[in-house]
């Protein structure tokens, strides 16, 4: 079977954005002009495509990202919409791995918001390239020139204005393309037929200058144009839009267009960008991987001949087809029926059914090639960021890194009957997302949830009510606190010797012990030279130390960084063994701790709070009430005042009711984990008692 559409026309692109942006309403409009829907869905009334799931449609926000396949002047898009809120964060950052472009959008009154400063800097990670769209431009205050100023200050882009707005908020009815000098009037209900006119005389002069402004900007990005433009030559159209995609490809520049997806104007222009501008997959690097026999690297080139390599970005639990896997093919054909090889496990599964999704519809085919995205049926052993290839070309893909959870809650069942229920469903939903975690506390036995937020969990809980018909009660919201050490220890020493009969039990392990600088990690060391140790027993020892690491002696809360140095040691010919070295490491560990000084760390979070002016010193108060270290407040667009400031997560429960109450509902805030630091000593010993 061959392809449907050849890889040049093929494009993959993510729609990014902060909360409330208008990202779900964005791509409602895309699938009804590209002709995938009959009617324009809408967040307000619960009927849009992508937010499928009652907890998007009730909160009327996305937390799971959707991913679609349609077509627009004959080429194919597959589209992920990602959500826009931090609890959700892992989405966006699987979603740009396997992405190759993306569109941002921001909202044309507030232009640059926290998170979308959040999710520029994640695509920034991925190398991704992007163009903007400016919505909302039918909103009171609406400021296309103000949101264009944002994305260059606050992102340090370099966004390239294509259009400039015709009509002002309530009256916002187009745009002047500044490519081809054309007016594009949104004139019937639907948004179908925009119709090209002549650019109203009152624009024409600025609609002259902003022309200027974006050739010139687009010729200092290519040497052959510049050299044109400072000669006054003639640039033509398809030259400058040969320069614009070369530069957006590099990350060099980004083009900005504008419109109120909500109003159903200024989508179609968009889609034709996406076709102009954004890489199709030939246009990105080949993908490296590394080859799990002896660990060299491999690059594979995005086409059929290659062999097949996939990487799994996304596993989904659906209530009627099972369990789903999201991939995106980098090289090679993948075809039902095939013998998919693992290599993190090293295990094979057979390829169930092969699916083009289509948010939750999907449409069954029989094979899949090179830059495609899709997902397979009946996958068992395979979870997010494993690599499936072929058998006899191994490959190893990056896998995706995500963000550790910072809040936890005990969760138990209703009845008993619930208790073999819950555990399932939880393990379901923590194959589905890698930032939440289930483990049991040692000391309570109580099942513990973590996740990234109070909203991430609050959202776990409902989807086992609803999806798994599991009845629970929930504790408090608890912080995941950190232990480290504050003093360096350059000797640690620890004999571990048991004479039982027969063999005896022999290890001995010398340490050094030295915190390390924040998001360091446990750092493990081995300078052991001259074969006081045998290598056989390297493993063992940092085993030990890794396994020790995770409960700290203060609390029992992970360890983090410090690094152990492990130089020296003693065996027994016969008496030593892994088990013994292991053991020694774990004493010699914790000692060490004990004598370095451990002291408790805690999750600050970075908030920004965004409020009408006249309440600013009522949340200020608020805030310093709250531990809070006020990092600066920024006059926004029109009296609009944000603070940003660094908070301890402990400090943040019921602040979102409590900013409710003192700006009568108009005060918003958004959070997301920055670093951790010490606690207060009076804290601490809250704590520990």
């Amino acid at each position: 079977m061959t392809r449907e559409y050849p890889l040049e026309k093929l494009r993959n692109i993510g729609v990014i954005a902060h909360i409330d942006a208008g990202k779900t309403t964005t791509t409602e409009r895309i699938l009804f002009y590209t002709g995938k829907t009959y009617r324009i869905g809408s967040v307000d009334d619960g009927t849009t495509v992508t937010d499928w799931m009652e907890q998007e449609r009730e909160r009327g926000i996305t937390i799971v990202s959707a991913a679609i396949t349609t077509s627009w002047r004959d080429y194919q898009i597959n589209l992920i919409d990602t959500p826009g809120h931090i609890d959700f964060t892992a989405e966006v950052q699987r979603s740009l791995r396997v992405l190759d472009g993306g569109v941002v959008v921001f909202d044309g009154v507030q232009g640059v918001e926290p998170q979308s400063e959040t999710v520029w800097r994640q695509a920034d990670r991925y190398n991704v390239p992007r163009i903007c769209f400016i919505n909302k431009m039918d909103r009171v205050g609406a400021d296309l020139d103000y949101s264009i100023q944002t994305i260059k200050e606050r992102l340090g882009a370099n966004p390239i204005p294509m259009q400039i707005a015709i009509g002002k908020e309530s009256d916002f009815k187009g745009a002047v393309n500044l490519l081809e000098m054309k007016a594009i009037i949104w004139n019937d209900e639907l948004g179908s037929k925009p119709e090209e006119q002549e650019i109203p005389q009152e624009l024409r002069a600025l609609a002259e200058e902003k022309r200027k402004e974006l050739i010139e900007k687009v010729a200092e990005l290519d040497d052959a144009l510049i050299e044109k433009f400072l000669n006054e030559e003639e640039i033509t159209i398809d030259e400058i839009k040969r320069a614009l995609r070369k530069a957006v490809l590099a990350n060099e520049a980004t083009p900005v267009f504008c419109g109120s997806s909500l109003k159903n104007k200024g989508v179609q222009p968009l889609l034709d960008a996406i076709i102009d501008y954004l890489p199709s997959p030939l246009d990105i690097p080949a993908v490296n991987g590394t080859d799990p026999r002896n660990g060299e690297e491999i690059v594979r080139k995005t086409s059929d001949e290659e062999p097949m390599c996939a990487l799994i970005f996304k596993i989904v639990s659906d209530p009627y087809a099972g369990r789903m896997a999201y991939f995106r093919v980098y090289s090679g054909t993948i075809k039902q029926g095939l013998m998919a090889y693992n290599p993190t496990t090293d295990k094979k599964e057979r390829i169930g059914r092969l699916i083009r999704v289509y948010a939750d519809h999907r449409e069954d085919v029989e094979e899949m090639h090179a830059g495609d995205i899709g997902a397979v049926l009946g996958f068992k052993n395979i979870v997010t960021g494993d690599t499936v290839c072929e058998a006899h070309h191994p490959i190893v893909l990056e896998r995706i890194s995500f963000p550790e959870p910072v809040i936890s809650v005990a969760i138990e069942p209703k009845t008993t009957a619930d208790n073999e229920k819950m555990a399932k469903a939880l393990q379901r939903l923590a194959e589905e997302d890698p930032t939440f975690r289930v483990h049991e506390d040692e000391n309570t036995g109580q099942t513990i949830i973590e996740g990234m937020g109070e909203l991430h969990l609050e959202i776990i809980v409902d989807r086992m009510f609803r999806e798994f018909n599991v009845q629970a009660n929930v504790g408090k919201p608890r912080v995941s606190y950190r232990e480290t050490i504050t003093k360096e220890l350059p000797k640690v020493e620890y004999k571990y010797v048991k004479q039982t009969g027969g063999h005896g039990q022999y290890g001995h392990v010398v340490f050094s012990f030295k915190p390390l600088p924040q998001g360091s990690g446990v750092v493990f060391i081995n300078e052991v030279r001259g074969g006081s140790v045998p290598r056989d027993y390297f493993n063992a020892v940092e085993k030990g130390v890794h396994e020790a690491a995770e409960s700290g002696v203060l609390a029992g809360y992970p360890m983090t960084d410090l690094q152990v140095t492990f130089y020296d040691g003693s065996y027994h010919e016969v008496d030593s063994s892994e088990m013994a070295f292991k053991m020694a490491a774990t004493f010699a560990f914790r000692e060490g701790v004990e004598k370095a000084h451990p002291v408790l760390l805690e999750p600050i979070m970075k908030v920004e709070v965004n409020i009408p002016e006249e309440y600013l010193g009522d949340v200020l108060a608020q805030l310093n009430s709250r531990r809070a270290e006020i990092a600066g407040i920024e006059m926004r667009h029109g009296n609009a005042q944000v603070v940003r400031a660094f908070v301890p997560l402990s400090e943040m429960s019921g602040y979102a009711t409590e900013l409710r109450s003192v700006t009568q509902g108009r005060g918003v805030f958004s959070m997301e984990y920055d670093h951790y630091t010490p606690l207060p000593e009076n804290k601490a010993s809250e704590v520990l008692h």
